[in-house]
């Protein structure tokens, strides 16, 4: 039974009213990473870098280029930035020595820790109200809702 026939908002409603709260909560999440990148003295073209770095322990600056939609020249003049401020190492790649490997700096696993632990401690506390089979359901809809986002990038850069 829907939820209109017992008297609450259609399911279509619902679903315009939860589009809605995503929006609101990415327009959340751009204005706590704009106050991340501030704190730590960053555009945040580079705190994606850096937290991109974070996921992936290491990556090479071709592969960072690809995950940020970056050109090798805006590569290279991020990463001299944020080498500049000791917020990550680079080396030499272990298979090509014309290569390197960059990483993220003991200084910005502190600064992340610092600025995001918090956030994330009181999220996980408000995931313990459910159950296991709703966190299950969370899972699934945020990661459909992700990889719809990722489907988009491409058509909308045409």
């Amino acid at each position: 039974m829907s939820s209109e026939a017992a008297g609450g908002p259609s399911d279509e409603a619902l679903c315009w009213a939860l589009a809605g709260e995503i929006r609101a909560l990415q327009g959340a999440v751009e204005a706590v990473d704009a106050a991340a990148a501030a704190r730590l003295g960053v555009n945040q073209t580079d705190l994606r870098c850096l937290d991109v770095l974070l996921q992936r322990e290491s990556a090479t600056p071709g592969e960072l280029g690809t995950a940020l939609g970056l050109t090798t020249g805006s590569v290279t003049a991020m990463l001299d930035r944020l080498d500049k401020l000791g917020y990550l190492t680079r080396e030499p790649h272990p298979d090509d020595r014309r290569r390197s490997v960059v990483r993220p700096s003991d200084l910005t696993r502190r600064r992340a820790e610092e600025i995001y632990r918090p956030l994330a401690e009181e999220a996980i506390e408000g995931l313990q109200s459910y159950s296991t089979a709703e966190l299950r359901l969370l899972l699934d809809f945020v990661r459909g809702s992700r990889e719809v986002q990722e489907k988009h990038v491409s058509r909308i850069r045409g």
